[in-house]
């Protein structure tokens, strides 16, 4: 028999790692994001996309979690694909491959810094970290977007999550191209009470029973800006709401210009 501690801790350790995994599932009450269910092949090249190899002990032995590369020598990620407490990292972070074991620019990780408030919950709060890279790469960083765009706005998620919506970890399949997806903001109200926030973005998806899942956390949520460039405006955090399954959404996305100002200083201080 488990001790009530044990359980406890078992529990969280399960939840979150579902969460470092992916997305908006059932299993995921504590609300991390994954990837993406019913998306499809990558339409286009994105130089900042990156992916972060790791594994969960006794969970999960070939994982991933997504990231977005915003400066030559840092990529930023959901703070619980970080956490040392719920996975380990393989050490490497790819950039810019359209492939999840493949291609892109290799790098080792020098340095992670997760942001002070980060704490595990229904929701997540402070959902991001960022990774310095032992060395810079020559692919070219995605623009932080000034604000997110107004609910309604077209977005696109991305990430190399898991296909196969099952809150089973022995059976989620991992696809070896870039998936997207169509999506948009949503409302405050189109997410679980206490959900969504000036931190955290709502997210619905444009397309039926679609939504990001296990393996796709710490992914970019991308908009259009100016001249039709694409603008980083969230990163895949957890479910929009508790007891759902990925393809029946919403999804919730720490809102990255919210953290503008910590993101520069970070970087400022470990350049």
């Amino acid at each position: 028999m488990f001790s009530l501690k044990q359980v406890r801790r078992r529990t969280v350790r399960v939840t979150a790692v579902a969460a470092l995994a992916g997305a908006a599932c059932a299993t995921m009450m504590t609300g991390n994001a994954g990837a993406i269910v019913n998306g499809s092949d990558s339409t286009e090249r994105y130089p900042f996309m990156a992916t972060i190899p790791l594994s969960a002990p006794e969970v999960l032995d070939d994982g991933v979690c997504g990231a977005s590369l915003i400066d030559p020598q840092w990529v930023l990620t959901a703070a619980h694909c970080v956490d040392p407490t719920l996975v380990k990292p393989d050490g490497i972070v790819r950039i810019g491959s359209e492939q999840r074991k493949t291609g892109g620019t290799v790098r080792s990780i020098d340095k992670v810094v997760t942001h002070p408030g980060y704490a595990l919950g229904g929701p997540n709060r402070n959902d991001v970290a960022l990774i310095r890279l032992d060395r810079p790469v020559t692919e070219k960083p995605i623009r932080i977007a000034a604000r997110p765009g107004r609910p309604g706005t077209p977005t696109r998620l991305l990430g190399f999550g898991t296909v196969v919506d099952t809150p089973d970890l022995s059976k989620v399949v991992f696809p070896d191209r870039l998936q997207e997806l169509e999506t948009r903001r949503g409302t405050y109200g189109e997410c679980a009470p206490g959900y969504a926030a000036k931190t955290r973005l709502c997210t619905v998806s444009q397309v039926p029973n679609a939504m990001a899942c296990f393996g796709d956390s710490g992914g970019p949520q991308i908009q259009r800006g100016k001249g039709g460039r694409w603008e980083l405006i969230g990163t895949t955090s957890g479910p929009g709401a508790p007891d759902v399954p990925c393809a029946d959404g919403p999804g919730l996305y720490s809102s990255v210009p919210a953290y503008t100002g910590w993101i520069r200083k970070t970087i400022g201080r470990n350049g």
